[in-house]
């Protein structure tokens, strides 16, 4: 099942964008809106597949979410199909920690006619909406955060930073490392499996939105309008199902919901869905 530009631009709801810095931040943008981050298949114990088929099957026909190899392993195929100039990099995840662990997350450094962008459809946690200028040091503020990249040069790395009332939040560094399709494949088994990655453990869930972003972690559900921040807790796992499928467009069955809730220590597992 290959990639059909056709299909993809109609599963994120826009016309084909012009290969420019414009047209990149449409693309983002629509993508982040349209199809949500979710690690369901890791957190029931799958190994999501990287072929294009599979991402292609899952991510338009199946009209699921997925994770950030998929989500941008679907951008990536995108901006190749749109023509844009391209150069995939692995970051390594920090997530306010002052270095980050082993490159496990996929991105893109994009050249236009305005300079170089990076691009990123596929980070699950308080990532930026659209594309920021690869520029060191520049605050860029969109949906009402400042995010900006800062030079690490203790780590050789470029680390993306969003501002918070603490101060500024060290997202992911990143280098310039060439990237190889093993190397995707080998961090895909990392995310999915991996004893320290979070994925196997927890439900986590982002979806942009027009006014700002929710988000699920495990039975916490939380919308974020223009910095404010509102969490409540999911009581039942009809609930669950409710949220996933209304808020994130994911139509989730009430097999893998029951599988879903027993991960997550619900008290009833069989509440109708």
């Amino acid at each position: 099942m290959p990639f059909n530009k056709e299909q993809y631009l109609s599963r994120i709801g826009i016309s084909q964008p012009p290969a420019t810095a414009e047209g990149l931040v449409r693309l983002q943008s629509a993508q982040l809106q349209a199809i949500a981050f979710e690690n369901i298949d890791p957190l029931l114990g799958v190994t999501p597949s990287l072929d294009t088929a599979s991402i292609v099957r899952k991510l338009i026909h199946g009209r699921r979410g997925g994770y950030c190899f998929e989500l941008n392993g679907l951008f990536g195929q995108a901006l190749d199909a749109l023509g844009f100039r391209y150069t995939p990099v692995l970051a390594r995840v920090r997530m306010g920690q002052p270095e980050g662990g082993p490159r496990a997350h996929l991105l893109f450094l994009v050249e236009t006619e305005d300079g170089a962008w990076l691009a990123d459809a596929g980070f699950g946690g308080p990532g930026f909406p659209a594309p920021l200028r690869l520029e060191t040091g520049l605050e860029q503020t969109m949906a009402g955060d400042a995010f900006r990249i800062r030079q690490d040069r203790l780590f050789d790395e470029l680390v993306v930073e969003k501002h918070t009332p603490d101060g500024w939040f060290a997202l992911y560094g990143f280098d310039r490392a060439s990237v190889r399709p093993c190397d995707l494949e080998a961090a895909n088994v990392v995310c999915s499996s991996w004893s320290q990655s979070p994925f196997p453990f927890h439900l986590m869930m982002n979806r942009c939105t027009p006014f700002g972003r929710i988000s699920l972690f495990d039975t916490n559900f939380t919308e974020t309008q223009s910095g404010t921040s509102m969490t409540r807790a999911i009581e039942t796992p009809a609930e669950l199902g409710e949220i996933i499928r209304n808020d994130f467009g994911i139509d989730i069955g009430p097999a893998p919901l029951a599988a879903i809730a027993a991960r997550l220590s619900f008290e009833c597992v069989d509440a109708p869905v």
